[in-house]
């Protein structure tokens, strides 16, 4: 995907980094895999606000996405490469051969009219899903299941990617995007290459009525608070606020919040950047 730097026309082009969308073949979304969203904005059953700076945004559809591929040994053509409002990566829309059709994550490369397929044994190319025992040491994959069955849960944004660099006994060693280095069962599926649209990281919106759309309302910083909304909040002036920390008082920087009891502890081989 490549960026376009706007003429600074207005201020709210002159920061602006757009998308191009040059891989996008199709702007209309499969009808019979879509389904409805209901905003929270925040709130939870009760009406009370559990997340804040959440709110408005554009009207959007789901697009049920295909995480599990499941689907072995029946052979899917590319039918359109199409944008999700739901997640930074695009998606690509599978016809297979029995009739059925499916989204999934497009990983980069993956052009209209390519073939893709999923199963134990199958060629590990671009698109394929299968599972970890069958995956070439040191492939890039992405989409990758913690849990055989549950559907993919691992690198699943836009331009991540994992690596398989060990296998041994019934566990493969992979090298997840945050360089966490941890073990999965070989029976678990993950997909070959690596996730579209890596350019993402790259955008920027430009103004704040872009944050808008998409649902996000103004962050307030702790510091600008009173001391009765957060624990940075008060003093005279530009006061610094004292030790970062969140609202509920946890440290920001460096406190350890993972649970030392968790089931995975001990399938963490190396935590990565430190």
């Amino acid at each position: 995907m490549a960026l376009r730097k706007l003429r600074p026309t207005t201020p709210g082009q002159r920061f602006r980094v757009a998308p191009q969308f040059d891989e996008i073949t199709s702007m209309q979304p499969e009808k019979s895999l879509l389904a409805p969203i209901k905003k929270s904005g925040g709130r939870n059953d009760s009406g009370k606000m559990t997340m804040r700076y959440i709110g408005g945004g554009h009207k959007q559809k789901y697009r049920i996405i295909d995480f599990k591929r499941t689907k072995f040994g029946i052979p899917a053509t590319v039918k359109s490469i199409e944008y999700d409002p739901n997640r930074t990566a695009r998606i690509a829309l599978l016809f297979y051969a029995d009739g059925e059709k499916s989204y999934i994550l497009a990983p980069a490369g993956l052009k209209v009219d390519s073939t893709v397929i999923s199963g134990p044994g199958v060629a590990p190319e671009v698109g394929n899903s299968l599972p970890l025992s069958d995956i070439p040491l040191g492939t890039i994959i992405h989409n990758i299941e913690l849990m055989p069955g549950n559907g993919g849960t691992l690198a699943r944004s836009a331009g991540t990617y994992a690596q398989l660099v060990a296998r041994e006994n019934k566990y493969a060693t992979i090298k997840l995007p945050s360089g966490e280095m941890r073990m999965v069962l070989v029976t678990c599926m993950a997909t070959v290459g690596t996730v579209s649209n890596s350019d993402h990281m790259n955008v920027n919106l430009g103004k704040a009525g872009r944050s808008r759309w998409l649902g996000i309302r103004p962050r307030v910083r702790g510091v600008a608070m009173n001391p009765v909304d957060h624990p940075m909040g008060g003093g005279e002036g530009k006061s610094s606020g004292g030790q970062p920390r969140s609202r509920k008082g946890l440290f920001a920087k460096g406190k350890k919040t993972r649970n030392k009891n968790k089931y995975s502890e001990n399938l963490i081989v190396n935590r990565g950047k430190k």
